[in-house]
């Protein structure tokens, strides 16, 4: 490879990710220990932030804006030269484990200043350093097992003739840009080529099993949550950052990415561990063969699955069957399936590990019945909580599809949720069925499950009290404890469930002295997803067909609200409690831009953040004490991934008819 002179100032540093620990303030320690950051280099806490007397003792970071560290090195000489630098610092990285965004922000740190570089070229020193570190794992995949992803920047904005659909672009192979030319390439030597910058389907391809590694061209905030997502599940991902951010007609340096398409296929172990077998196995429970298998019904033998499950294919069933189809085809319907993921993860994690490693094949398929249906008990949970809220809120969508309600009607729907429950319940007390699992393990699993129950009917029920009663007026305290009554206890679930069976019969106690740490650990990781999802709410969401603001005109209680109310004088208190009421004469888009001006007056989302933050320090802070090494590993891959933070954005607003009605 032909490389560019070297970096002025530059000297190799001796690098090992195993002697990195994670700084206090992300990115603001130039080395590998926190120690190693003079105060010039630190930002103190806001005096305002009520997080600052519980981040002294954590030893991950906080998160901050770092829009101003993503520029592009200016010539191609130096980008060259700093890409070799790049490749040699990696190839004296520990390949066992996925480096953390907060790892590899470090090392790439400690290159530019080393090399007397500006910290401004952070974001793409780090795709860098990423992309060499699995060059040799992305070489052990087959060309066919690959997915190689293009924006749509590189397009020629005037007069492209391409058409989009839900997965992207479709090139009509112009001449005018590049795209056609690399897709063809990439399609020559057998990749799945997707044209869709950013796209969330990518992970779903991934998981669903089609590819082990991507390739791509995108800017460098789209290359920032792929590292986020992608990366830190131990996919093997190299990357090309384009020459601006700018989406229309920019630029690559196309030699690098030709030479990327054309990374040779080398047979070869995985080093690297990766959830990504995890994943697929927790998504596999829920394919219709496999949920027989695991838990066979015990009415009918109608295929369930298939998509056309209706009203009228339903009434042609016998009576009893019919419930039970329905709640298997539901069961089967689609979803994320990160709460059984996280229950095998921490099995494997207490059971040395094998299903992240190279011969994750053969030790998942060597899982215990009984871990297989404890979780498939918390997602069977989860489901039946999905169908009951959809009730409550009178959501018309679920996973793209009408709700249960809207199909069957509101007591069938109710009914198939009851027996959800039921069935969560007898996949773990089912003793012939646990064979190989203690009894105590059993009632121990049992005994979470149930107070799990529990906490998520108090904490729905605090929410719906408020939401039917005439008082719009909530406290940012009570908006709290009602987040973690309905969020904490499905992660806790989960973690503990595995946990607790990876201990086997645990003569010597052990499961208690995590018992406590787990829940911790979920409540302050699950308040923080839930104010990320009021905030992502705000923003809009596709997904489930929601529409921004939805939470303000549905009258749900949002620690978003609560902060308003808190921080407004008597007079913009007024307006706010005025537009969320029935009477409330604005339009939808108007209303929506009233709360949201309100909400900039009382810096409500920046202290939604700082919040975010405060929980996420106190998470890790958990994390970074557990034992073992994979287990906390495990635990803060979830903080990683679940807590990603929206982009607070003016949204479209889609009509929602009527607002809640008050008692």
């Amino acid at each position: 490879m032909t490389i560019g002179p070297p970096v002025p100032g530059y000297s190799e540093p001796t690098l090992d990710s195993r002697t990195i620990s994670r700084p206090e303030v992300i990115g603001l320690s130039t080395g590998y220990s926190p120690s190693d950051a003079t105060a010039s280099q630190t930002v103190p806490p806001s005096p305002s932030d009520s997080a600052s007397s519980d981040a002294s003792a954590g030893s991950r970071s906080r998160r901050r804006k770092t829009s101003h560290l993503k520029e592009v090195p200016e010539t191609l000489e130096l980008r060259e030269s700093l890409r070799a630098r790049c490749e040699q610092v990696a190839d004296r990285l520990d390949r066992s484990v996925p480096m953390t965004k907060d790892e590899l922000e470090q090392v790439a740190r400690r290159t530019l200043e080393e090399a007397d570089l500006p910290e401004s070229l952070v974001g793409w020193v780090m795709v860098m350093i990423s992309t060499s570190f699995w060059r040799h794992a992305l070489e052990g995949v087959p060309p066919e097992r690959r997915l190689f992803l293009l924006p749509h920047c590189l397009k020629h904005a005037e007069g492209c003739p391409a058409e989009y659909d839900e997965f992207g672009m479709n090139c009509k192979e112009c001449g005018a840009c590049s795209i056609a030319d690399f897709r063809g390439l990439a399609e020559e030597m057998g990749y799945r080529v997707l044209v869709a910058e950013g796209s969330p389907v990518v992970m779903k391809i991934i998981v669903g099993g089609y590819v082990d590694a991507v390739i791509g061209v995108a800017c460098l905030n789209v290359l920032e949550k792929a590292i986020d997502k992608v990366l830190l599940a131990g996919i093997p991902c190299m990357a090309v950052p384009l020459l601006s951010s700018d989406c229309r007609n920019t630029k690559v340096d196309e030699a690098w990415v030709d030479q990327m398409i054309r990374t040779p296929y080398k047979p070869a172990q995985q080093e690297t561990r990766s959830y990504v077998h995890l994943m697929r196995a927790a998504g596999d429970l829920f394919l219709p063969e496999t949920l027989e298998a695991n838990a066979p019904r015990l009415r009918g033998k109608s295929a369930f699955g298939t998509g056309d499950l209706s009203a009228q294919s339903v009434a042609a069933m016998d009576a009893v069957e019919a419930t039970e189809h329905i709640a298997y085809d539901f069961l089967a319907r689609g979803g994320k399936h990160s709460r059984p993921f996280i229950t095998l993860a921490a099995y494997d994690a207490m059971t040395g590990g094998d299903c992240t490693g190279s011969n994750a094949a053969r030790a998942i398929a060597e899982l215990p019945q009984s871990v297989r249906r404890a979780a498939l008990s918390i997602e069977t949970f989860h489901k039946a909580s999905l169908v009951h809220d959809d009730i409550e809120d009178d959501d018309a969508f679920r996973y793209g599809q009408p709700s249960l309600h809207k199909v069957f009607g509101i007591p069938t729907a109710i009914n198939v949720g009851d027996f959800l429950v039921g069935m969560g319940y007898r996949l773990i007390s089912d003793r012939s069925a646990m064979a190989g699992t203690g009894a105590a393990a059993q009632i121990d699993v049992m005994d979470c499950l149930a107070a799990a129950h529990m906490r998520l009917g108090e904490g729905q029920g605090a929410e719906l009290l408020w939401r039917d009663g005439t008082d719009r007026r909530l406290t940012p305290l009570d908006a709290l404890k009602i987040y973690a009554l309905k969020t904490s206890p499905a992660f806790e679930a989960a973690l503990f469930s595995g946990v607790r069976l990876g201990c086997g019969d645990d003569a010597d106690g052990k499961a208690n002295e995590y018992r406590e740490s787990i829940r911790t650990f979920s409540r302050n990781l699950g308040v923080a997803f839930q104010i990320l999802n009021d905030l992502g709410d705000f923003a809009g969401d596709n997904d489930n067909k929601l529409s921004a603001g939805g939470d303000i005109f549905g009258g749900r209680p949002t620690l978003l609200w609560a902060l308003a109310l808190d921080s407004l004088n008597e007079h913009d208190q007024h307006e706010l409690l005025g537009l969320a009421s029935a009477d409330c004469t604005l339009g939808d888009a108007e209303r929506l831009s009233a709360v949201r001006g309100l909400y900039e007056k009382a810096g409500v989302f920046d202290t939604a953040f700082r919040l975010v933050d405060k929980h996420q320090q106190r998470a890790e802070q958990v994390a970074d004490k557990i034992e073992p090494d994979s287990l906390r590993r495990l635990l803060y891959f979830l903080v990683d991934t679940v807590l990603e933070r929206p982009e607070i954005q003016t949204p479209k607003v889609v009509s929602l008819g009527i607002a809640a009605a008050t008692v």
